[in-house]
């Protein structure tokens, strides 16, 4: 079985200390590949660096609605030669997040809207969040439709979900799903997604999976943990695990064409 983290913030400051060991676990646990989350042009632009440097990792670039305040005079051009990069395969973390407005709503939105029209431009997927800004996404995203695209870190109910699968997105499903304080919504909803549709992230170092046994020191979630999240998966929707495995690294490579034979190596980089 190989999978695809479609989700890592790797240059958290989480991670400063062991960066080259988090891609090895991860490889040693199955992962094949791992497509690193920009959240505004500087990690872009690392993000990019480190793909260049290790093969079987690619990165998104853009901006994250909480950094939309924030976005240089030049933003769009920088980002606009990002994407050239081979190791771009989507235009984000990008989209609306009206739960704590770290930037104003009509900044996020004008952020928003030049990403989609980039993403149009150059034919590349969306890599979407949304948080408690649904319906006003929904209608920037009904007018300005991406051509393809994945609701990244899905956590919604299944109305939700069926808005974004009638816009032909991917959903990309995180260790949310395992907790059970919080995840019966989602759990409910997965059920609906189309094995086709589905996509598994750790969104690490954040959203470590309840079901890990034992559980992590430090409580920091790393690409290493993704098969928990894929076992809770196959449990609900009653998948064989190797069918979900095969499933979801098509899906990865259809929306993003990484390149099937593009893997992470399995021996250490140092530096």
């Amino acid at each position: 079985m190989i999978w695809c983290d479609i989700g890592v913030n790797l240059f958290s400051n989480q991670f400063d200390q062991d960066r080259a060991e988090v891609v090895e676990r991860a490889a040693q646990a199955g992962i094949g590949q791992l497509l690193l989350i920009g959240s505004d042009i500087s990690e872009s632009k690392l993000n990019t660096a480190f793909c260049r440097q290790h093969s079987g990792c690619f990165s998104s670039a853009g901006v994250h609605p909480h950094r939309a305040a924030n976005v240089e005079a030049d933003w769009l051009s920088q980002l606009s030669e990002l994407i050239h990069a081979n190791e771009v395969v989507a235009i984000g973390e990008c989209g609306l997040d009206f739960n704590r407005d770290f930037s104003p709503r009509p900044q996020q939105q004008q952020v928003f809207a030049e990403q989609l029209q980039l993403a149009s431009q150059f034919n590349k997927p969306v890599y979407l969040h949304e948080r408690d800004a649904f319906d006003t996404q929904l209608a920037m995203l009904q007018e300005q439709p991406p051509a393809k695209g994945v609701a990244h870190c899905f956590t919604g109910d299944t109305a939700q979900l069926k808005a974004w699968l009638d816009l032909d997105l991917y959903i990309g499903i995180t260790g949310w799903l395992c907790d059970e304080r919080r995840g019966a919504v989602l759990r409910e909803a997965v059920a609906y997604i189309p094995a086709d549709r589905l996509l598994l992230e750790t969104d690490a170092p954040y959203l470590l999976p309840r079901n890990l046994n034992p559980k992590p020191a430090g409580r920091r979630n790393e690409p290493a943990f993704l098969p928990a999240i894929a076992a809770m998966v196959a449990q609900l929707k009653q998948a064989d695990i190797k069918q979900l495995a095969e499933q979801q690294w098509q899906n990865c490579q259809r929306l993003f064409n990484t390149g099937p034979d593009n893997l992470l190596h399995r021996s250490l980089h140092h530096g």
